[in-house]
């Protein structure tokens, strides 16, 4: 049996193997769902989100403090911020006058690392 190369690797099969496909078709998610998984994912699609997300699994930050680390304006900072705060991945508190962003949940550190461990595979 030859190994798939970049010019074959499609199924040359005529056959449909029914228990697969139903087993697979009986796991599938309603399109709704799909939607916001995929809506979800593209949040990560963004390097400033993604670099203000790690900064902030290491530490709360403030507005101030993301745009000193990122080299961007404040403004910049905001705008990416109410993205992540609209995705449900960063939460706030206020004391006083500032504002401190950390992340939502350990699942958004989880997806993070979960990331990073892929991407580095050898």
């Amino acid at each position: 049996m030859s190994t798939p190369t970049e010019k074959n690797i499609g199924c040359d099969c005529d056959v449909i193997h029914t228990d697969v496909v139903e087993n697979a078709k009986s796991h599938l998610l309603e399109d709704n769902t799909i939607n916001k998984l995929a809506d979800f994912f593209k949040v990560f699609g963004d390097s400033t989100r993604v670099r203000i997300l790690w900064a902030l699994d290491k530490n709360e930050m403030c507005v101030c403090d993301l745009a000193y680390l990122l080299d961007m304006t404040k403004s910049a900072v905001s705008h990416q911020l109410k993205v992540l705060r609209t995705s449900n991945l960063v939460s706030w508190r206020k004391e006083g006058k500032n504002v401190f962003y950390s992340l939502a949940d350990d699942h958004v550190k989880d997806i993070l690392e979960k990331g990073l461990e892929h991407i580095n595979e050898e």
